[in-house]
C-alpha cells in the first residue's frame, strides 16, 4: 500500500473544505456530504469553525485511492492564519490547489503559489465552482500562467460553464504538449520528429509534474461532483508517493498540537525515516529532550485508529510528549525549519472582562501561543498586562471567541498596533569596569554595537581572549546581550546587529580562612548579568537607533474611472503608489502601505468602486517611520536600563557601592 501526504490549499472561500467533503464521499469514507454553511464538514470540527464558515486548524482525514492511501491535509484559506498552512508545507508529498471559477486568482491563491513553487510541491490545480454564474476555466488558466509564473496543463475541456449541468470533459489538448515541450527536451525532440505518442506524452506530464515544472488543471464543481472523478485519478497517478525507509534512523516533524480532554498534549507528526513505537524515549527538538510515547494513532479511512507503532511515509497522533512544539524535530532533524511566510506584524494588548481570572487567561493564552509559534505573547509584569501578536483584525475575533468558547474567559483588546523594529544608525562603544566609578557589579563589560543588513540577526563576537575569565561569564554576557536586544531604546525588537565584546575581567573567586566562598569579594554570573544591560543601552545610546514600521507591499486593481477617488484615500492611509498601469477597463495601483493602514484599506475600497475593487496585499519589509510622524513606543517590560537609578533599584541592592 502506498501513502501519499496532501494538502488542500486555496484563497479564502474558494470551495476548498467542500471539495475536501466531495473527495472523502466519492472515496466511500461518508455516507452523506457535509456542508460549510450548515456546518457539517468532517474537518471543521471546531465550534468557531462551524459558525463562521472558515477553517481554521488544519485537519487531517485519510481515504484510499486505489492502491493509495491518501491523507488529506485540510488548510485554511484566511491570511490570518497563514501559520497554520505554513506548518502543513513542511510535511506534504502534494499539493492541490482550489481556485474560484469565478473570482479566479486572488491574494492568497498568488502567496501559496508562490510558495509551492518555491518549495517544489507538486501541485495540481482544481478550477472549482464551474456551475455558478459567470464561471471561467481557460480564462482562470491563462491568470494562473500568465500572472503567477506557473505552467498550467488543461487536463480537459468544461462544458456548460456557469449552468448546473457544467461539466468536465477529461483529455489531453494541443496546448499540453507546448507546455511541456518547453520543459523537456526529449519530449521536443519526439515532437520535431513527429513520433509524439499518448504514452510518451502521458509519462512526460507525470515526470515533470512529480518535478513541480508543470502543474496539471483539472476545473469542476465541489458541490455537483463535476471533474472530481477526473482530479481523484490525477492524485493517483502524477502526483509523488511518500518515500522513506522504515529500517532508517528516526527522523520526523511535528507540524500540530492540540490538547486532549484532559490537557494532554497530542502532537500531529510525519515520520520520513525510521519506524516510531509506543513507549520508545525519543529525542525532540533543538536541545534533544527525551520524551516516551505513551500511544499512537495514525489515520485510515476516514478515521483515526490506535496503532503500536507509525512507520517512514505515515502522519500520526502522538502522547506522551509533554514539552513537545511545533515545529520541533522527533530523532535525527531534517535541518533547519525555515519561514515560508511572513511573521505577524500587528500586536494588541489583552484586556480581561470583570472577573476574569489574570492567572487563568496567562495559562490560556500560553495553551493558544504554543499551538501557533508564530504568535508570541509578551507579558509586563508592572502593568500586569499581556500582549499577542497577530496578523489581522479577523485572528484577533477568532482569540477572542476562543477564550470564551473553551476556557470560559471574557476578555477584549484595545486598538491593534504595528510591530515594528529598531535598526542602528550607526555604531556605538561602552565600557564599565570592575570596582571602579559607579559600577555595583564585580564584572568588567565592555561591548561594541555595529548595524548589520536586514536578515543578518545578532552575531556575538568577541575582541578578548576566550580564556581571560571563565566561559560561564562570557556565555551569561552573550545570553543578556540577546535578551537586552528585545527592547531597544523605544522598545521594541532589534533583530539585526552585531555585538562585540572589548573588554572583560572578574574578581577571582576568594574565601576567609575557615569559612566558605564570599559572594561579596567574587564575581558570580549575576554580576555579568546585572551589568550587561547597562553596559549594551549606553552603547545603543551612543550608536542611535531608528525605528522601522511594517509595511506592506498592495495591489489594487479598480474601475479605470474610480481611479480619482482612490488616490486621495491611499494619500490619506500613508500609501505610496510606485506603479500604475491598466488591464483592460481596469487601472492597476501597486506600492507600498503601512501594516495598520492595511485594515482599513480593506474596509475603504469597496465603497469608492461600487464593489469592484481587487485588494492583494503582503508583508514586504520594515521601512523608517517617516517624519512629521509620532515615534511609536513600545512601553518596556524589563528594570529600564535607560533610567540607571531605577534599574538598580530593581536589580540590586548594593545601589550605595
Amino acid at each position: 500500500m502506498h501513502l501519499l501526504n496532501l494538502g488542500i490549499l486555496a484563497h479564502i472561500d474558494a470551495g476548498k473544505t467542500s471539495l475536501t467533503e466531495r473527495l472523502l464521499h466519492t472515496a466511500g469514507v461518508i455516507d452523506d456530504i457535509g456542508s460549510v454553511d450548515a456546518g457539517s464538514t468532517r474537518t471543521d470540527t471546531l465550534a468557531l469553525e462551524r459558525q463562521r464558515g472558515i477553517t481554521i486548524k488544519s485537519a487531517v482525514v485519510s481515504f484510499p485511492v486505489d492502491d493509495v492511501t491518501v491523507n488529506l491535509i485540510d488548510t485554511p484559506g484566511h491570511p490570518d492564519f497563514i501559520a497554520e498552512v505554513e506548518r502543513v508545507l513542511g510535511v506534504l508529498d502534494g499539493a492541490v490547489l482550489v481556485v474560484s471559477a469565478v473570482e479566479g486568482v486572488q491574494a492568497q491563491t498568488r502567496v501559496l503559489m508562490r510558495t509551492l513553487r518555491r518549495l517544489r510541491i507538486p501541485t495540481l490545480l482544481f478550477v472549482n465552482k464551474i456551475d455558478r454564474r459567470g464561471a471561467r476555466y481557460e480564462d482562470v488558466l491563462r491568470s494562473v500562467s500568465e500572472r503567477l509564473g506557473a505552467p498550467a496543463v488543461p487536463m480537459g475541456t468544461a462544458t456548460g460553464l456557469g449552468t448546473r449541468v457544467a461539466g468536465f470533459t477529461p483529455g489531453l489538448g494541443p496546448t499540453a504538449l507546448d507546455i511541456l515541450a518547453d520543459h523537456d527536451d526529449d519530449l521536443l525532440a519526439a515532437y520535431v520528429r513527429g513520433t509524439v505518442s499518448d504514452d510518451l506524452l502521458h509519462t512526460s506530464l507525470a515526470e515533470r509534474t512529480r518535478q513541480a515544472l508543470v502543474h496539471p488543471a483539472y476545473c469542476g464543481s465541489a458541490i455537483t461532483g463535476a471533474g472530481v472523478d477526473a482530479l481523484i485519478g490525477g492524485i493517483r497517478d502524477l502526483l509523488p508517493t511518500a518515500d522513506g525507509d522504515p529500517e532508517g534512523p528516526l527522523s520526523g516533524s511535528v507540524f500540530k498540537v492540540e490538547r486532549g480532554p484532559a490537557g494532554e498534549k497530542i502532537a500531529y507528526a510525519r515520520v520520513f525515516s525510521g519506524t516510531l513505537r509506543t513507549r520508545d524515549r525519543v529525542p525532540c527538538g533543538d536541545e534533544g529532550t527525551e520524551g516516551r510515547i505513551t500511544a499512537i494513532s495514525v489515520f485510515d479511512h476516514g478515521t483515526d485508529a490506535r496503532q503500536d507503532a507509525v512507520p517512514a511515509g505515515r502522519i500520526a497522533r502522538l502522547w506522551g510528549l509533554a514539552d513537545i512544539r511545533i515545529g520541533d524535530s522527533i530523532g535525527v532533524p531534517r535541518g533547519p525549519a525555515g519561514h515560508f511566510f511572513a511573521p505577524p506584524t500587528l500586536e494588541t494588548v489583552v484586556v480581561p472582562g470583570p472577573g476574569t481570572d489574570r492567572r487563568a487567561l496567562h495559562v490560556a493564552l500560553t495553551q493558544l501561543a504554543e499551538q501557533d509559534p508564530l504568535i508570541a505573547l509578551r507579558h509586563d509584569e508592572v502593568r500586569q498586562e499581556t500582549s499577542v501578536s497577530l496578523y489581522g483584525e479577523v485572528q484577533k475575533e477568532v482569540v477572542q471567541a476562543t477564550l470564551a468558547d473553551d476556557y470560559g474567559l471574557d476578555v477584549t483588546f484595545r486598538e491593534t498596533t504595528p510591530l515594528c523594529v529598531e535598526r542602528l544608525v550607526g555604531s556605538g562603544s561602552a565600557v564599565e569596569f570592575n570596582k571602579k566609578d559607579a559600577n555595583p557589579f564585580l564584572a568588567t563589560v565592555g561591548l561594541r554595537v555595529d548595524p548589520a543588513p536586514p536578515g543578518a540577526g545578532v552575531d556575538f563576537r568577541l575582541e578578548v581572549e576566550l580564556g581571560s575569565m571563565p566561559y560561564a561569564f562570557f556565555k551569561a554576557v552573550e545570553d543578556t546581550v540577546r535578551e537586552t536586544l528585545g527592547q531597544g531604546l523605544h522598545g521594541w525588537r532589534i533583530p539585526d546587529c552585531t555585538v562585540t565584546m572589548t573588554h572583560s575581567g572578574y574578581s577571582p573567586r576568594q574565601s576567609h580562612a575557615h569559612q566558605g566562598f564570599d559572594k561579596s569579594m567574587s564575581s558570580t554570573g549575576y554580576d555579568f548579568r546585572g551589568l550587561t544591560p547597562l553596559v549594551l543601552i549606553e552603547a545603543l545610546r551612543r550608536a542611535g537607533t531608528r525605528v522601522h514600521e511594517p509595511m506592506h507591499r498592495f495591489r489594487v486593481e479598480a474601475p479605470a474611472d474610480t481611479l480619482g477617488a482612490l488616490l486621495p484615500m491611499l494619500a490619506a492611509l500613508r500609501a505610496v503608489p510606485r506603479a500604475t498601469g491598466t488591464r483592460g477597463a481596469a487601472c492597476v495601483l501597486e506600492g507600498s502601505v503601512p501594516a495598520d493602514r492595511v485594515h482599513a484599506l480593506e474596509q475603504q475600497l469597496p465603497g469608492l468602486t461600487r464593489g469592484e475593487g481587487e485588494l492583494d496585499s503582503a508583508f514586504d519589509h520594515y521601512a523608517p517611520v517617516v517624519s512629521g510622524v509620532a515615534v511609536p513606543e513600545r512601553p518596556r517590560t524589563d528594570h529600564n536600563p535607560l533610567n540607571r537609578k531605577e534599574y538598580l533599584l530593581n536589580v540590586t541592592r548594593r545601589v550605595g557601592a
